[in-house]
């Protein structure tokens, strides 16, 4: 294989796993990724909204943990990007990028000689998870170790 066409290749396989946004606010300087923070709900604090985000996994991501992780790591540097403190997470879908097995067979004649042949393909294209999000810069953040609003507990104390 020629060395541009590696490149070539390499290039295109890179840009399959970028992240992509749309500005829809005020952009501000970029901030380190520690300080940007995943939010599962609209944080108790006024916020921007800056852009809408969207990731994915990348094709050669394995498990679900991975692709949760790689998805929302991509949302929280893209978001560091535009000067977000704060992803407020919209969701994730699997996409399936088809895969399959497929069997061809052929025959023919030339000058009385008889000629067969058969051939397999096959094609594997892994499950990625695509997500979504908002980059918000959050007014008035809670500290980096606050876990945020604490779920109620599944079987509250008798008194």
């Amino acid at each position: 294989m020629s060395r541009s066409l590696f490149i070539a290749l390499f290039a295109l396989a890179l840009s399959a796993c970028a992240s992509s946004h749309v500005i829809t606010g005020r952009p501000r300087p970029p901030v380190p990724v520690s300080q940007v923070r995943v939010y599962f709900a609209p944080p108790p604090s006024r916020y921007e909204e800056i852009a809408l985000l969207e990731s994915n996994s990348g094709a050669f991501t394995y498990g679900e943990q991975n692709k949760m992780d790689s998805v929302v790591g991509k949302l929280r540097a893209e978001a560091a990007k535009l000067g977000a403190n704060g992803v407020l997470f919209q969701g994730t879908q699997d996409g399936y990028g088809g895969s399959g097995v497929s069997v061809g067979a052929g025959g023919g004649s030339f000058g009385g000689r008889h000629y067969s042949g058969g051939g397999v393909g096959v094609s594997i294209s892994p499950r990625q998870k695509f997500a979504r999000g908002v980059a918000i810069y959050v007014l008035d953040p809670p500290p980096m170790n606050d876990p945020g609003p604490q779920a109620p507990p599944v079987n509250p104390p008798r008194n």
